[in-house]
């Protein structure tokens, strides 16, 4: 016991031991009485645990002693064997205890045994010996002998001890050269322990890490390493009921007994039953996902520590010399050829010699430090093999070359067998512990585990690519470490061959079946690729045109759409989207304000800032991707598979560009995929020079396969020209240089590898150095080059629907397979991603070289494809391409190219059998910018085309296209509503402005009159016109202001007359299709019609205010005698042609009532609409004859209830048909529609009566009508047809604001006929009575309202309805008249 202490310490010494003998006793007395039921263990475990290290290290042998000795009587009362006489010595009598200890008293013994090792140190070998002899007992008990808590209880006692052991104060001894801690050990698992001396603790005599090192203590390591791998393996062979807790702290203690030891020849001998132990484990884990044996942190502790192990006993600087006296060895460390003779002679020092007839071995390392390992003698038996006697010998190994390759060659097995399989772990904690396994063996053992290297390599490849960042991280930053000066040494030489392997194999892995094993190859040729730089993949692919199509060929096998049919029917049922769905830009395009139908300014396109655009082009790739997975590789792999490969691509194109010397190389290469659609090409011109119809040409040998493989060749060309985009280089950036912030983040490297670490990498990435260069021209080259074969009219003629492949030609019978039009469908898919991919490589160059006009209509042309994917791709690219021209909407940009559209439209017009989709992509460009009205002066040759074709002669020639030709009109007819609706406030306001002008003429003839001659914000460019301060006073600048306003006045005159006009050719193509049986063109051209009536209407409006408006500049031109103005200004008067409007609608006219007489239901509700607008707008005047005359197919609706269907008359029945007419009579058609729908369409009627009279405008239209329309109202209402009710009441409400009195006749006629009671008496004595007024009827064709509407059929009378109609147009209507 050490003597220098002060009289402080000494007081608080006897304290301390006062309470610790107290304790101790009880302890002893505890030992004779286990039974006792006592709490002083629970009271000395709370005692160390509040007591410091100084002041329990003096008397740690006292506190020791008690409770080894209930630490031995719970063994020995828990072993089935009592007394072992070769490994335990009996125990004396005195020491047995005659009772069994509980297992709470055990525990709690183990648990004051782990305090009490966790605060004091050690004194002496012995003591140390002592303490393992009696863990080793408590170890050696199983499952059914000891309680888990009792044998982690010994497992963390041993572990304590083990930590307490510290390195001597002797600098010279050789503990000082193991750091004594897990080189593996994570930040999360042990804090380090003290290191100093206490106090009061002597310094031992022997060094106890020396004494764990020696061969005296082998036996003991070797019987723990064999204790903890037991106990780790039984808990994990018990399943479910094995505690994954205890199998860690023993894998957890295993690592820190080999840290302890920590020296190769201590170790060397236990190498292949740890290792094969720890194989077995992680083999184990492979199949087993819970219980001990899957426990997430066992298989963490078991990698690190078979890492740990390997680190130690096979570390290059302890096993170098032995490897350098081998030329094989040595090869894989330098070249020879590199060598001076002096270095080469130094080395052949430095070799093992062995001395004759003795076994010992002495090995010289690069310290010139000088170690003898000997071998014990067993007799001359035993000179081949010195490690096979039967008797216990030196538990020792010489580590010569032979043992070392045979060695490395099994642990190279182990790890093969392992390794790859835990990099794609689902556990990120598994694949952290790997992780640094593999940072482990890498930076120690590099040398020695040769063989092992590339899979180490390739293993740290695929967690470079981890999903988790920690992961990722961490193995990018070793990987930059790895390709930096100092070690790319190490793995120079193996990354070609692992390059060169990882494409051979390539195919076969992808398609294997395998999705894991396919992406994590994928992403190990990806790391590969990109760290080792564009040189590697122009030394070993791009080195010849042969190397460079042998890459392609690979890539193009693992792209093919051959390769679906390796896929599994779960994967094609989960590649089926759903067929419905909306385009986004539709979306857009409603809920755009400026292409509302609200005034607005000429549309400007104001310079966009860059980041702007960047943003407005990053919402539009989430929205849709690009470049995108071909819709095929669904059934090969998913997305993240298709990821790694493209960027392999992406990464290879990127070489092309790298330095001056590749220039031509981008072309060459992709020359090699773009022969197979130049082929595709050449053959689908030859099948239409020999009129070969689709059928025979896809069942062709070979025929169908160049689809597919033009469409693979598409798909590596997108990905091999994006990887020349920024968005490519920045997401290589993202996804690789994760490393950097874990730099920044960290404060602290492993010392395994960083501690000599500059920084990893350089600031600038080689790849976007290459990106940088001056490659604008050439890659502009490249992809003109390759939009030339790709909007190639024989591709796009490929046939999408059967219908399309079947009638193309006549000859052509059978049938053509849906393979051949799926095929078609993903070409054309590609094609399109391609055209949007080429718009993020060039960006505003690809407008600027004329790439943008090439493609919009082939764009616009697919919006109206009939597949859905085809229409989402051509979307898609539309809002990337419009986005990175500047542009807010797709609608800005069809609009800036639409004179390049509208040109290509029109040219193929011309040519409507070669291109008979013309149409519909007409009316689908003018629908989905929904800025038809901006472009309305440049319709006008597509108009004359559209109503050429919409004639008899062009409806039979081209019957397919009436829709299509219509629809286009309709938006046409939209466009032009929208711009007149604009007219008359223009003409208006600038009628007022003239006239404000030239009353301030008037006044103040010889003042400045300081106004402004401004146009009105329209969009005919009428521009300000500003007076200047003496605009009047000079002549000359008084004429050329007049001048001006009469050109403006011109300007708005030619304008509105072009509006007009294309208004009324609208009117004209469309009328006659008013009375096609045919619903949808019916449909379409009512549309038309009321569109183009509403922009006649607002066109004469507008002419009026312009009249206006002339008239006051004549009078000024007068005033101020500008004769030659006068002139100009009367030169094209010719009223004749603004009154459009009335000669339109009685063209009109007949054509409605002819869609009436079809009976078509839905037709007849759309056109009771265009009746009631037509002659709200044109005034009743006009329509009072033609209602007299042809009301009654309108009445006709309204004659019979809806639920009650009416005998067919005489006149109404089919006449015959010959064999050739299709039969569109009005009744069959009628005979077949649901109650409901007549019910609606009597509801429109109504409605349409209702619109017309409550209008002053409209309402003169009925007078003729009145009393027959009010009877056939009236009896409608009268009925008990609730449907009917509210709209029969809003007519009635109507008519009786044109004539109550009548109204009220009918109703009171047939109120006061159906009460006889409670009869209401005249006011005054003068009025007669009710029914003097009002006869009873003898029978209902008595009713007045029967005898003016007639008799109609199932409305019968119901006296409740009848009595709340009356009471409520008393009240609302009647009382109100009077």
């Amino acid at each position: 016991m050490p003597p220098n202490y002060d009289g402080e310490d000494e007081e608080n010494r006897s304290t301390t031991f006062s309470e610790l003998k107290h304790l101790c006793l009880e302890l002893l007395d505890l030992l004779q009485n286990p039974k006792k039921n006592t709490s002083t263990l629970a009271q000395l475990h709370l005692f160390l645990r509040r007591s410091s290290p100084d002041s329990l290290q003096p008397f740690f042998d006292y506190t020791l002693f008690p409770l080894l000795l209930l630490l031995d009587a719970a063994v020995n009362c828990r072993s089935q064997s009592k007394v072992d006489l070769e490994d335990r010595p009996v125990m004396s009598n005195a020491l047995k205890t005659p009772h069994k200890v509980s297992d709470a008293v055990a525990e709690g013994t183990l648990q004051c045994l782990e305090e009490l090792l966790s605060k004091c140190h050690l004194g002496s070998v012995d003591q140390m010996v002592v303490v393992l002899k009696k863990l080793t007992y408590g170890a050696l008990l199983s499952p059914s002998e000891a309680a888990e808590e009792f044998r982690d209880g010994i497992i963390r006692c041993f572990r304590e001890l083990l930590l307490s052991i510290c390195l001597c104060s002797n600098e010279s001894c050789s503990c000082k050269e193991i750091n004594g801690w897990p080189a593996l050990l994570a930040r999360r698992d042990w804090e380090p322990p003290l290191t100093q001396i206490s106090k009061y603790d002597s310094e031992p005599e022997d060094c106890l890490v020396l004494f764990l090192q020696s061969q005296t203590a082998s036996a003991a390591v070797g019987h723990w390493l064999s204790l903890l791998l037991k106990i780790a393996d039984v808990e994990a062979s018990r399943g479910h009921r094995g505690s994954a807790k205890l199998r860690a702290e023993a894998l957890t203690t295993l690592r820190l007994l080999v840290a302890k030891v920590g020296t190769a020849d201590a170790l060397a001998f236990f190498l292949p039953g740890v290792v094969s132990q720890l194989g077995k484990a992680l083999l184990v884990s492979r199949t087993m996902i819970s219980g001990a044996a899957g426990s997430l942190e066992t298989m963490d502790q078991a990698i690190r520590c078979l890492a740990e192990f390997l680190m130690i006993v096979l570390e290059d600087d302890a096993n170098l010399s032995g490897l350098e006296g081998s030329m094989d060895a040595a090869a894989g460390l330098r070249s020879n050829n590199e060598k001076s003779p002096t270095s080469f002679l130094e080395e052949l020092r430095k070799m093992p010699y062995k001395i004759r007839d003795q076994s010992e071995i002495v090995v010289r390392d690069s310290r010139s430090e000088v170690t003898e390992m000997s071998t014990p003698k067993f007799g001359s038996k035993q000179k081949s093999n010195t490690n096979s006697d039967s008797a216990i010998g030196s538990l020792h190994v010489v580590r010569t070359i032979d043992w070392i390759v045979k060695t490395s060659a099994h642990v190279d097995k182990l790890l093969s067998a392992t390794f790859p399989h835990l990099c794609v772990h689902p556990a990120k904690k598994v694949r952290q512990g790997l992780l640094a396994a593999i940072q482990g063996l890498l930076s120690k053992c590099s040398c020695t585990l040769k063989n092992s290297r590339l899979m180490l390599l390739e293993c740290l490849f695929v967690l470079v690519c981890d999903d988790s960042e920690e992961v990722s991280g961490d193995a990018q930053l070793f990987l930059e470490y790895l390709f930096t000066s100092r070690a790319r040494h190490h793995i120079k030489d193996g990354i070609a061959e692992i390059f060169c392997s990882l494409v051979e194999n390539l195919p076969k892995v992808v398609l294997g079946g395998d999705e894991s094993l396919a992406l994590s190859h994928a992403q190990k040729l990806l790391v590969v690729v990109y760290y080792s730089g564009p040189q590697l993949v122009k030394e070993h692919l791009l080195q010849s045109s042969v190397m460079a199509a042998r890459f392609l060929d690979a890539f193009a096998l693992c792209f093919s759409p051959n390769s679906q049919f390796a896929g599994s029917l779960h994967k094609l049922i989960l590649s089926r989207p759903s067929s419905t769905g909306y385009l986004p830009s539709i979306a857009e395009m409603k809920a755009t304000n400026c292409f509302g139908n609200e005034p607005s300014k000429v549309l400007e396109f104001p310079a966009v800032e860059n980041n702007r655009v960047l943003s407005s082009l990053e919402n539009e790739q989430k929205e849709y991707e690009l470049p995108c997975m071909p819709p095929w590789f669904v059934f090969v792999g998913s997305q993240k598979l298709y990821q790694s490969l493209a960027g392999i691509l992406r990464l290879v194109g990127l070489s092309l560009i790298a330095d001056s010397r590749s220039e031509g190389s981008l072309s060459v290469v992709i020359d090699i995929p773009l022969a197979y659609l130049r082929k595709l090409v050449s053959e689908v011109r030859a099948k239409e020079y020999s009129k070969e119809s689709w059928q025979s040409w896809y069942h062709r040998t070979g025929s169908g396969q160049l689809v597919r493989q033009a469409s693979t060749a598409a798909c590596i060309i997108n990905e091999m020209i994006f990887g020349l985009s920024d968005q490519a280089v920045d997401g290589f950036a993202r996804m690789f240089h994760k490393s950097r912030l874990r730099w920044r983040g960290r404060a602290e490297f492993d010392d395994i590898c960083h501690r000599n670490m500059d920084h990893p990498v350089p600031d600038e990435s080689v790849w976007k150095f290459c990106q940088e260069r001056g490659v604008s021209s050439q890659l502009i080259d490249c992809i003109g080059s390759i939009l030339h074969e790709y909007l190639s009219p024989e591709v796009w003629n490929l046939p999408l629907e059967l219908k399309s492949a079947l009638q193309q030609f006549e000859c052509e019978a059978g049938d053509v397979s849906l393979h051949f039009i799926q095929d078609n469908a993903m070409l054309h898919q590609v094609l399109i991603d391609g055209i949007g991919i080429f718009n993020l490589c060039l960006r505003q160059e690809f407008s600027s070289c004329g790439f943008l006009h090439l493609c919009l209509y082939v764009l616009l042309e697919n919006l109206i494809c009939s597949n859905f994917q085809i229409r989402r791709a051509v979307d898609g690219v539309l809002h990337v391409i419009s986005a990175t021209s500047g542009y807010p909407t797709v609608g800005h940009l069809v609009l800036a190219n639409s004179d390049y559209v509208i040109d290509s439209i029109c040219r193929q017009l011309r040519h409507l059998d070669l291109n008979p989709h013309v149409p519909s992509v007409l009316a689908a460009m003018l629908s989905y910018i929904g800025v038809a009205h901006k472009i309305l002066p440049l319709l006008e040759e597509p108009m004359r085309s559209v109503s050429v074709e919409l004639e008899i002669l062009g409806r039979h020639e081209h019957p397919d296209l009436t829709i299509p030709f219509l629809k286009a009109l309709a938006e046409i007819a939209k466009a032009s509503k929208h711009e007149a609706s604009l007219l008359p406030t223009q003409a208006e306001s600038y009628s007022e402005h003239v006239k404000s002008i030239t009353s301030n003429v008037e006044k103040e003839p010889a003042k400045d009159s300081g106004c402004s001659i401004s146009s009105c914000d329209s969009d005919i460019h009428m521009d300000s016109v500003e007076c200047k301060g003496d605009a009047f006073s000079d002549i000359d600048k008084h004429v050329e202001q007049w001048e001006l306003i009469l050109f403006k006045l011109n300007d708005s005159k030619r304008y509105r007359r072009t509006v007009g006009s294309i208004a009324g050719s609208c009117i004209m193509a469309a009328t006659p299709l008013l009375a096609s049986p045919k619903q949808a063109i019916c449909l379409v051209a009512l549309d038309i019609v009321e569109d183009g009536i509403v922009a006649l209407a607002k066109v004469e409006e507008a002419y009026r205010h312009e009249k206006k408006t002339k008239e006051l500049v004549r009078q000024a031109f007068e005033s101020f005698s500008l004769h030659a103005l006068q002139d100009n200004l009367d030169a094209d008067e010719d009223g004749t042609e603004e009154n459009r409007l009335l000669p339109a609608m009685n063209k009109i006219w007949p054509f409605l009532v002819a869609c009436f007489r079809n009976r078509n239901p839905v037709a007849v509700k759309r056109c009771s609409g265009v009746i009631s607008s037509a002659v709200q707008i044109c005034g009743g005047d006009f329509f009072s004859r033609r209602f007299h005359t042809d009301g009654p197919h309108l009445w006709k609706f309204l004659s019979a209830s809806p639920y009650l269907k009416k005998p067919i008359s005489k006149q109404e029945r089919t006449p015959l048909q010959l064999p050739y007419r299709s039969s569109s009579i009005a009744s069959s058609e009628d005979s077949a529609a649901a109650e409901i729908s007549d019910l609606k369409v009597q509801v429109a009627v109504l409605n349409m009566i209702a619109d017309l009279s409550k209008n002053k405008r409209s309402a003169s239209a009925l007078e003729a009508v009145l009393k027959k329309v009010g009877g056939i109202v009236v009896g409608i209402a009268c009925s008990g047809v609730l449907g009917l009710r509210d709209a029969s009441v809003n007519a009635l409400e109507g008519l009786a604001s044109m004539d109550p009195d009548l109204v009220w006749l009918l109703l009171a006629d047939v109120y006061y006929s159906l009460k006889t009671k409670d009869m209401p008496s005249p006011p005054t004595m003068d009025f007669p009575e009710i029914p003097q007024i009002l006869p009873p009827t003898v029978s209902p064709k008595d009713y007045l309202y029967v005898q003016h509407g007639g008799q109609n059929y199932g409305f019968g009378i119901d006296f409740s309805s009848v009595e709340t109609i009356f009471k409520k147009l008393r009240s609302e209507v009647f009382t109100a008249e009077v």
